[in-house]
């Protein structure tokens, strides 16, 4: 099936991923590239629609992003954002200047021209948007008028609607923007002429046919953690293979108490695809993989010595499988697509926030093929994939989980005694979390994710008169739709004092717990 594709050209905006969530938003497939994708490769992909992200820099300063010409000649629709509106003047023939007054928070737009993205508005109405610029369109390109403007940008928005090409001098993709989504639907809609056909089962039955193919004779395994991404990605694989594939489940030391049963288990009881139960390996590498994490500290080392071990050991259990006379030729990862942008931006690898164990933490140079199934979606579309495929609702709402495990929650050198003590704390956190659903329900479903952390850090107590000088804690909940941005949760005062009282009371080595009140950006959700 062909369907329809919004081509989003990246010029580093924190927001371009909000762009992307409300298309999809709109059951409309898009992909986020970098602005200096070449016009062949664009005019290859047959966008329906291109969209211009915003960006920090200014159309002027030598060395400013740009994008090719060709662009506005595919003939489909384009709309510029924030930078992407400057740019677009700039190219076809307008003028942009440094703005006598910058504009960054809310502003009000007078509505000119109710066509096109603001077909759902009337003349002269006055709108409330947020604008984040320091730059403004003084000059039109020929061809183009203005169809909105605010106090200190004539031209809020403009259009050349023979060429359907548009822009806008705010965001409309951010809640701060509280009409931005009618904007988007008419461009997506009524100026683009799109369908709303991304949903679930499209993407099943593409998916699906894509892999068979992709697989073809040969044999996968599935890297199976228990968390939601893995198990989706195996539940698909299944579908389309069937017994060809093998998942794997390893056990790296790094797991959260009592995950290895917990996840042997729950795929015995509560996961299958058409009756049948997944042919499920269980491989305990924990004291490997310790051994290879002695005396590491540094964050980044530590993803890609796991990303390392990771693939030796499903290379090991290949192996195995092939001495039976079958050829495995591929490895399924739960990859998901914010794994995607955060590990390749356009701001280029100088920039890189962190290595993704699933994109970035693997060897160059690897035996098997990848499959990852998931890599275009964002969480909240996992798991109505899932949904879709049957799978229960306590597997589909676990919360996430790192491929790089407690290595990452553990601060500083990895011991077998640090990790043990963070998993009896996190352990006490989930637990409580899921308890309080009595008094504050659905807590645990309300949080994106939770866990505990074990900091490189002592601090003094006092325990029965006597002095402590022990680990601190450091807890973390947040709210989110994609993790792509998250807030910090705000858990009851009583909830928390529970989970600290326990922690100090029931952990040995631990004397101390915070509560992390970072948001993302500009935090990281993890810590390492």
């Amino acid at each position: 099936m062909t369907r329809s594709l919004v081509l989003i050209l990246d010029f580093g905006s924190q927001y371009t991923q909000l762009i992307a969530r409300r298309v999809r938003e709109q059951h409309v497939y898009c992909e986020i590239h970098p602005c200096t994708l070449s016009i062949d490769t664009i005019r290859a992909m047959k966008p329906g629609a291109v969209i211009l992200s915003g960006g920090p820099a200014s159309v002027f300063e030598e060395g400013a992003p740009t994008v090719d010409r060709g662009v506005f000649e595919l003939g489909v629709p384009v709309l510029g954002i924030c930078y992407g509106m400057q740019l677009t003047s700039h190219l076809l023939g307008g003028k942009v200047e440094p703005a006598g007054e910058r504009e960054y928070g809310p502003a009000t737009i007078e509505i000119h021209e109710a066509r096109g993205i603001l077909a759902g508005f009337s003349k002269g109405e006055r709108v409330e948007v947020w604008a984040s610029h320091g730059d403004r369109v003084v000059s039109l390109p020929p061809g183009f008028s203005p169809i909105a403007s605010s106090p200190n940008a004539p031209f809020a928005a403009s259009a050349s609607h023979e060429r359907k090409i548009y822009g806008v001098q705010f965001h409309p993709e951010v809640v701060h923007t509280p009409r931005g989504a009618e904007m988007l639907r008419a461009f997506l809609f009524e100026v683009s002429g799109l369908a709303a056909d991304w949903t679930p089962g499209s993407f099943i039955e593409e998916t699906v046919a894509k892999i068979r193919a992709q697989v073809g004779d040969g044999h996968a395994i599935c890297g199976l953690s228990g968390g939601v991404d893995s198990s989706v990605a195996a539940v698909l694989v299944a579908r389309a293979i069937g017994e060809k594939l093998t998942c794997i489940f390893v056990d790296n030391g790094l797991l959260r108490k009592n995950e290895a049963v917990e996840v042997v288990k729950m795929f015995a009881e509560h996961v299958s695809v058409s009756g049948k139960q997944l042919r499920l390996v269980h491989v305990d590498a924990s004291e490997r993989f310790l051994s290879e994490l002695a005396g590491v500290s540094d964050p980044e080392q530590k993803r890609k010595i796991i990303g390392r071990v990771f693939i030796e050991v499903f290379d090991a259990e290949a192996k195995k499988i092939e001495a039976s006379g079958v050829e495995v030729t591929h490895l399924v990862q739960g990859t998901l697509y914010p794994d995607v942008i955060e590990s390749v931006s356009f701001k280029g690898p100088s920039a890189t926030i962190k290595t993704h164990h699933n994109v970035g933490g693997l060897p160059a140079r690897m035996k098997l093929k990848l499959v990852e199934p998931l890599r275009e979606l964002f969480k909240d579309e996992v798991r109505e994939v899932g949904a879709s495929l049957g799978m229960p609702h306590h597997v589909l709402w676990r919360h996430p989980f790192p491929g790089p495990g407690l290595a990452i929650r553990c601060l500083g050198e990895i011991t077998k005694q640090k990790l043990d003590v963070l998993r009896e704390a996190d352990a006490i956190f989930l637990e409580e979390l899921r308890s309080a659903g009595a008094t504050y329900p659905a807590q645990y479903e309300l949080t994106w994710q939770a866990f505990a952390v074990i900091l490189p850090v002592q601090s003094v107590g006092v325990m029965g008169d006597g002095r402590t000088y022990e680990n601190v804690c450091a807890i973390r909940a947040v709210t989110s739709k994609d993790g792509m941005t998250a807030d910090w949760s705000r858990l009851p005062y009583d909830l928390l004092a529970k989970v600290s009282t326990r922690i100090i009371n029931e952990v040995r080595g631990i004397n101390r717990v915070v509560y992390d009140i970072s948001s993302k950006p500009p935090a990281t959700i993890e810590w390492e």
